[in-house]
């Protein structure tokens, strides 16, 4: 067999390699996002209703959302769409209940400032007031469970 081959043969086993090891990684996900998905959302729909209550009747700042679902997502805790959808990583479900409560605030809070002004970290201090330390610690958990 010429060295050429040897060469292509070599490096077609070894991508065959690390694309079997990807899919496993990923299967493991898979299955703990189903495991985890529906307390998580159990969990974000009842905090969310329950946020938006205090931010209404409180505040007078009505924050109205419209779907909410519960992903898979490589890098993010949550996310907020311009249409008021919010999506949130299945990962919420395995934090402590005051951390989870601040990645809630946050997404709800970007349906009244669609960006991190400083109106926006005003507004989600009016029910986390100490979010400098909660967002600090969240980053410890990003470590772990990303």
């Amino acid at each position: 067999m010429p060295k050429e081959n040897k060469i292509r043969l070599f490096f077609l086993k070894l991508r065959k390699r690390k694309t079997y090891r990807r899919r496993s990684s990923s299967q493991k996900s898979k299955a703990e996002h189903t495991l985890h998905k529906t307390s998580a959302l159990t969990l974000v729909t009842s905090r969310l209703s329950h946020f938006a209550s205090i931010y209404k009747t409180t505040h007078q700042i009505p924050l109205t959302y419209h779907r909410v679902t519960i992903r898979n997502q490589s890098s993010r805790w949550g996310s907020c769409s311009r249409k008021g959808n919010l999506s949130f990583n299945y990962r919420i479900a395995l934090l402590p209940p005051e951390l989870a409560d601040y990645i809630i605030v946050h997404e709800l809070c970007h349906l009244g400032e669609f960006n991190h002004s400083k109106k926006f970290w005003d507004l989600v201090e009016k029910t986390i007031p100490n979010w400098p330390q909660l967002r600090a610690e969240l980053k410890v958990y990003n470590k772990t469970l990303f």
